[in-house]
């Protein structure tokens, strides 16, 4: 009797330890590229980006699903009277992977090191309202900012608090990645993989669920829907729509999606001719039809779409407002006859190297070609592509750029003059004041009007022609729950999925 009973435990001991390896296994992830590096503040990339974000670093603020801002690592905030100073109080028992406390003083050195000239953050221009950070106590951060912030607590959300050790070192997190995240990195074998394993000193109770999470680096389409279809790999993140269709009715397969923020553009160095010269600018996007890339590129699954994505309904303006949104190409050939520009006009269009941007620029290239141009496309690998970007070297490139939930974060840094990503070399006095005068109202209604007026200025004579902004796939076994496709691509749902 007595052995029965223990014979009983045993077993229902084991089915329970069982049933639990079953769901806290590793998450094999079919990732098309490989980052080039891992520092959450100097490489800003979506391969960079799905590993890091939410995964491996956390921000003092998050955004949810929703895109509404909630408490990260700071529990809650409080904003003085004018405006000028936020006091964050920080979660109690919040471990850097290294085992060491995270604390007010790390908090303060992130903001520093982000601001720094000689770290060179792309993300400064978020921080530029900022200007001081301090550690009152060690759960207690003040930030006083020059001038009221309206987008401060989203922006936030995207700069990762990390070791203060780190502060003046460039090469430290780039290939050892130290956060408080619920995955701690464990392994990156280079074009390989990248292995994240379960953060067991995470603050959150009972979260990750999952063991670990591999990204397998995987740039074949086709490779990874296999993958997927005989489950080698359980998630295929942030997928476009031609590979969702062709999963679509998979045994064993579902997909989620969303509109996402991100969206397609071209854009345009408006330092040299002939974009230096608006007209050419108008004309080049009367010259695109972008129903037209929709549904030859994206197989119908996306939208027309200007400086904002639709999914913010508080603040993107409808693409009707937008005169140059309806295809003209005998107005486009008339525009470059005033710019006094000899057609056809010759351009070299960089290109990323994604299937959906590649897509997407053989229709660019095809529409501008029958309205006074001559574009060559130029495939580059990921790494000269970023490296041309960053340097200003194109004329006209073509790719995908993730959106934010507020305007202020992806209009100051990238049309201001000077903005951390204003590699287009874009100055308008106009657009300078508009977006100074934005990001210090309180009010929503004036700010949107100010937004307006940017928005309607920026689509037909700004240096980026907004093209799209596409459904968002992830395709998935059936068997993963709890994972949750976002609007920004960030993969931090993860920390909360399981088999």
């Amino acid at each position: 009797m007595i052995r029965s009973v223990l014979r009983g435990a045993i077993g229902a001991g084991f089915v329970v330890a069982a049933m639990a390896s079953a769901s806290a296994q590793v998450l094999e992830i079919g990732a098309d590229n490989s980052p080039t590096g891992l520092d959450p503040h100097l490489i800003t990339a979506f391969p960079s980006f799905m590993v890091v974000n939410g995964n491996i670093y956390e921000g003092l603020t998050s955004v949810d699903k929703d895109l509404k801002v909630v408490p990260g690592l700071a529990e809650s905030w409080t904003v003085s009277p004018d405006g000028k100073t936020y006091t964050f109080k920080l979660r109690s028992g919040v471990k850097f992977h290294d085992g060491s406390d995270m604390n007010a003083e790390d908090v303060a050195s992130t903001i520093r090191r982000v601001q720094s000239k000689e770290i060179a953050s792309p993300l400064a221009s978020r921080l530029s309202s900022v200007e001081g950070a301090k550690a009152v106590d060690p759960l207690t951060v003040e930030l006083t900012l020059k001038e009221p912030s309206a987008p401060l607590l989203a922006s936030l959300a995207t700069i990762a608090i990390v070791p203060s050790e780190v502060e003046t070192n460039k090469d430290a997190l780039q290939k050892v990645p130290v956060g408080t995240g619920p995955f701690k990195f464990k392994e990156w074998q280079p074009n390989g993989f990248i292995l994240l394993a379960k953060n067991d000193a995470y603050w959150q109770q009972g979260l990750p669920k999952l063991s670990g999470l591999k990204f397998n680096i995987v740039p074949e389409s086709a490779t990874r829907q296999v993958g997927l279809a005989n489950g080698q790999y359980s998630l295929l993140p942030n997928i476009d729509a031609a590979t969702a269709l062709q999963l679509k009715g998979k045994p064993n397969v579902k997909l989620s999606e969303t509109l996402e923020l991100a969206y397609m553009l071209v854009g345009m160095n408006v330092s040299k001719p002939p974009f230096d010269n608006p007209k050419v600018r108008e004309a080049l996007n009367y010259a695109i039809n972008r129903q037209e890339i929709v549904d030859a590129a994206l197989f119908g699954a996306g939208v027309p779409g200007g400086p904002l994505s639709p999914a913010l309904k508080s603040w993107a303006l409808d693409v009707k407002e937008f005169s140059c949104y309806k295809p003209d190409p005998a107005k486009a050939q008339a525009l470059l006859k005033e710019a006094g520009v000899a057609t056809p006009v010759s351009v070299t269009m960089n290109v990323l190297p994604r299937q959906d941007v590649k897509d997407v620029a053989q229709v660019v290239q095809e529409q501008l070609n029958k309205a006074g141009f001559k574009v060559e496309l130029k495939n580059q690998e990921q790494g000269q592509f970023i490296q041309d970007w960053r340097n200003s070297n194109f004329d006209l490139f073509a790719s995908i750029n993730a959106g934010s939930p507020d305007p202020d974060e992806y209009f100051y840094r990238t049309f201001r003059t000077g903005g951390s990503t204003n590699v287009f070399k874009y100055s308008d006095q106009e657009i300078d004041q508009l977006l100074d005068k934005a990001r210090t109202l309180q009010d929503q209604s004036a700010r949107k009007i100010a937004y307006d007026q940017v928005q309607k200025k920026l689509a037909c004579s700004g240096p980026v022609a907004h093209l799209t902004y596409g459904t968002l796939f992830s395709a998935m076994r059936d068997k993963l729950q709890g994972y949750e496709v976002m609007p920004n691509r960030s993969l931090s749902t993860l920390r909360g999925a399981s088999f």
